[in-house]
Parts: C-alpha cells; sequence; structure tokens
C-alpha cells in the first residue's frame, strides 16, 4: 500500500493532496503507515471501525463487484495480472447511475482538469 500511495505521489506531483484530499481505510496492518505518509503528502487519513463495513460503503461495494468477476473461493493473489487489468478496466469504464451515468474514469478526468483550470487562474 505504501508503495502504491508513492506511486500516485509521484505521478501527481503537488496535485495529490487536491485529487486524493482524503483516504479510508481499515486498520489492516497494509494501512499501519497511512497517516504518516497521508500527512508529508498533506492529505487526509480515516480509519473505520472494525466491524462497521457500513463505514467503508462505497469500497464494500466495489469489492462486490470484483467478487463478481473472482468469487470468493478463488483467491485473488493467484489471478494473473492480465485479469485484473482486465477487471479494472470494465469497472472503471462501467457507467453508474449515482454519477449521473458517466464512468468513474470519466468522473476522476473531470476531477483533475477543474483542479488543474483551477490552479491556472490563480
Amino acid at each position: 500500500m505504501n508503495n502504491v500511495l508513492r506511486e500516485l505521489k509521484n505521478r501527481y506531483g503537488d496535485l495529490f493532496p487536491k485529487i486524493f484530499c482524503s483516504i479510508i481505510a481499515d486498520n489492516g496492518s497494509e494501512f499501519s503507515k497511512l497517516s504518516n505518509i497521508l500527512e508529508e503528502y498533506k492529505s487526509e487519513a480515516y480509519f473505520a471501525h472494525s466491524y462497521s463495513s457500513w463505514e467503508r460503503a462505497s469500497n464494500e461495494r466495489q469489492n462486490g463487484i470484483i467478487r463478481r468477476f473472482i468469487p470468493k473461493s478463488r483467491a485473488i493473489r493467484g489471478i494473473p495480472l492480465s485479469e485484473a487489468k482486465d477487471i479494472e478496466k470494465w469497472m472503471n469504464e462501467y457507467p453508474r447511475k449515482m454519477l449521473g451515468y458517466k464512468t468513474s474514469k470519466e468522473c476522476f478526468y473531470e476531477k483533475i482538469l477543474r483542479i488543474c483550470e483551477n490552479r491556472e487562474t490563480k
């Protein structure tokens, strides 16, 4: 997790805290340094309470979608990277009612565009 955050920070530079204002995580060991890393990157970390999946409803919904492709009986660790990329692409390009039938990919790029436009006008 820490490596992924560093990669995102390298990719988005000083835009990182505007794109990733906050990250909500559970209390797994993979998130043990999250607060320190995000403090350094000027973003916020929030941690859900144990056994409180409703505090991370969007994440749980995404997990359910992933399980359409990878049932619980199949280890995620064992899937080929190409299959993971196909699932990621499908999820990012699937129109969603809650986004006005836009895709999450469209919304993400629109947000980056707004951030960049606001930056240029200041």
